[in-house]
């Protein structure tokens, strides 16, 4: 127990699990999981971000990406990224065509809102950008993520143009009943900055729905061990698993992926499948 006491005593802040952590990260910020780590799980795992101005100027420029400032580029569904997320042999997350649990295809916001109930997570995609989440609480307003800041906003604001979908279905942990879900939004309305505990729109919105600690910045002490694995589905039965420390390590490359798009991803993928061609052919003239 000495021991322990004592590893306890030289963690840095990022080590420490909390139930209620708070930082400055924001919208997908720090540095970008990069092909090496795609590809390796012995890197180091991504470096934690610091506090204050430079996390929100760097949060802030992810943001305006994800917003869709510049040029637009038309969404293509054949183009999203399919994949599912384990935890150990659980399977906690599905993103599926066509085996959504009743997800909708995007739809323009307005026939968005005949579908949503209080309490909906919404998904709203364009193409090259991240997805942005939303927690629909009625009379047309949704509670979000958005630069720095949790704030409401209606629902056609909150798409920026974007079609949109109901996934609160995604994420398989036992939800909280609607109203709760939308209480606890409500609820940290105004939170800005080094305020935030939530890495991006979709992990605050998923942690809305389930109250669940998983995905709040720093709420799993990274140890070592890799729990958590992201099956990347790259068409017919070939698909690429990752494997990570945390759901939130987990989240960031998956969003990261979903802004690059299927194609783009089975290009950076190339070399590598080709070589786990080979030696599986390797093995079968053996």
């Amino acid at each position: 127990m000495g021991n322990q006491v004592e590893r306890l005593t030289h963690l840095s802040y990022a080590e420490v699990p909390t139930a209620e952590p708070a930082g400055g990260e924001l919208e997908e910020p720090g540095p970008r999981i990069g092909v090496s780590y795609i590809f390796s799980v012995d890197e180091d795992e991504l470096e934690e971000a610091g506090g204050g101005g430079k996390l929100e100027e760097e949060g802030e420029k992810e943001e305006d990406e994800e917003e869709g400032e510049g040029e637009r580029v038309p969404y293509d569904p054949l183009d999203e990224v399919e994949c599912s997320v384990y935890y150990r042999d659980e399977c906690i997350f599905e993103k599926r065509k066509g085996r959504q649990g009743g997800e909708l295809s995007p739809l323009p916001p307005d026939s968005l809102l005949d579908k949503c109930r209080p309490g909906d997570l919404l998904e709203f995609v364009g193409g090259s950008q991240y997805p942005h989440w939303v927690v629909y609480v009625g009379d047309l307003q949704v509670v979000h993520l958005h630069q720095a800041e949790i704030r409401s906003d209606l629902l056609s604001a909150a798409s920026q143009g974007r079609r949109g979908r109901v996934v609160s279905q995604r994420y398989r942990y036992k939800a909280l009943p609607p109203e709760r879900v939308v209480q606890s939004a409500r609820q940290q309305l105004g939170l800005k900055g080094a305020q935030l505990g939530w890495r991006s729109s979709e992990c605050f919105a998923a942690w809305c729905r389930s109250g669940r600690r998983e995905f709040k910045i720093g709420g799993e002490l990274r140890i070592g061990k890799q729990p958590y694995r992201l099956r990347l589905q790259l068409g017919g039965r070939r698909s690429h698993t990752l494997h990570f420390q945390s759901l939130e390590d987990l989240i960031v490359e998956k969003r990261r992926n979903e802004r690059i798009g299927r194609a783009a991803l089975l290009q950076e993928l190339a070399t590598h499948l080709q070589e786990e061609d080979q030696q599986r052919t390797g093995q079968n003239q053996h």
